[in-house]
């Protein structure tokens, strides 16, 4: 895709899918960008101080390429006195990361300080208190951060287990209530914002083939025992890698320019 202004200046942009090739056909106006927990979602704006066209491109979702932030056991809650380990994961490196948080106590705090234990690129927390539930992510010198994930530590005698991470469209999501001294595998009731959606007789619940309907905030209850913390649950479009590319000329200008940028 290409557009030439009155100065003959050229904007081009392309757009991949992974895995979709109908992807690059979900791209529309691409005005504004921000970069909220190391996804760039919504829009972007191609601007230079000389004056040419807009191209203008929208995304469904593109993820740089950054560090991102898993969890093990891959849970958003766990029981006082849990064991957790994070890690700080990059394709080709995990040098130069620092896991940080954010508490109702303490605010960008890094893992070693007054919390959680160094072991190469990941922190391990021995046990889990309730001051641990907060928000944890991954951070470069360079001001760069990974996605970020909330978790929630309960006194409480049932938690839910589900996905700590987004999950994509059209995937299969298996949500575990379970107790802290008893078997994981109690009747449960399943709740999404608010109401009640399915009773299971092993407390296990699978949405098949997830959609945005799907994204909302999850909790469970098992009789006679209580009620786990809420969760929320996000759902992904496709992931694109994109590529906006403006080569230039003005009368202002004193050479040709070629501004780049490039999503992956």
């Amino acid at each position: 895709m290409s557009e030439k202004d009155d100065e003959g200046n050229i904007c081009a942009v392309s757009a991949l899918s992974r895995g979709n090739t109908a992807g690059s056909e979900k791209l529309k106006s691409f005005t504004h960008y921000i970069n909220t927990a190391a996804q760039w979602t919504h829009e972007f704006t191609v601007l230079t101080e000389c004056h040419f066209s807009l191209v203008l491109i929208s995304l469904l979702s593109c993820t740089t390429n950054q560090a991102r932030l898993t969890v093990s056991p891959s849970s958003s809650q766990f029981f006082k006195g849990d064991f957790v380990s994070l890690s700080c994961e990059e394709d080709d490196s995990s040098a130069g990361w620092t896991l940080r948080r954010n508490t109702s106590k303490q605010q960008r705090t890094q893992c070693g300080s007054t919390w959680g234990k160094p072991a190469d690129s990941s922190c391990n927390i021995g046990m889990m208190m309730h001051h641990d539930s907060g928000v944890y992510w991954c951070e470069s010198r360079e001001g760069p951060i990974s996605n970020m994930v909330n978790l929630t530590v309960t006194g409480g005698s049932v938690i839910l287990q589900s996905p700590v991470l987004p999950v994509m469209e059209g995937d299969d999501v298996t949500l575990l209530c379970k107790t802290k001294t008893t078997p994981s595998n109690l009747p449960a009731a399943f709740y999404k914002d608010g109401s009640l959606i399915r009773k299971q007789p092993t407390g296990h619940m699978t949405i098949q083939h997830v959609s945005r309907s799907d994204e909302g905030l999850y909790k469970c209850d098992i009789s006679a025992h209580g009620e786990s913390p809420s969760s929320w649950i996000t759902v992904t479009g496709d992931t694109l890698t994109c590529l906006c590319f403006c080569s230039f000329q003005h009368s202002q200008c004193d050479d040709n320019f070629m501004t780049v940028f490039a999503l992956f």
